[in-house]
């Protein structure tokens, strides 16, 4: 299993999920509205959660973006089950 680790950052609308393996073998992947989720199956199963607005794949970790009134708290392990899942 993929070990997750959620870490927060600067911007409080922001999370970045450390990995223990690489997140994609692509140099980077942005999925965002209007995005192709054939471009990034990860990024589209997590942009398919409520609230989410943004999502960056790097190397080893994964950066959700959500809107303001969305909580982090209901989020977060939304966000790490999906990645569990698509790593599974």
């Amino acid at each position: 299993m993929v070990q997750v680790t959620p870490e927060g950052t600067p911007n409080p609308n922001a999370v970045k999920f450390t990995l223990d393996r690489p997140a994609t073998e692509k140099r980077n992947e942005t999925f965002r509205a209007g995005s192709d989720p054939a471009d990034s199956p990860l990024g589209a199963a997590i942009f398919a959660l409520d609230g989410v607005t943004n999502v960056f794949i790097t190397s080893n970790f994964v950066s959700v973006n959500k809107e303001d009134g969305v909580d982090w708290d209901e989020l977060l392990p939304e966000v790490i089950s999906v990645i569990e899942g698509h790593f599974g």
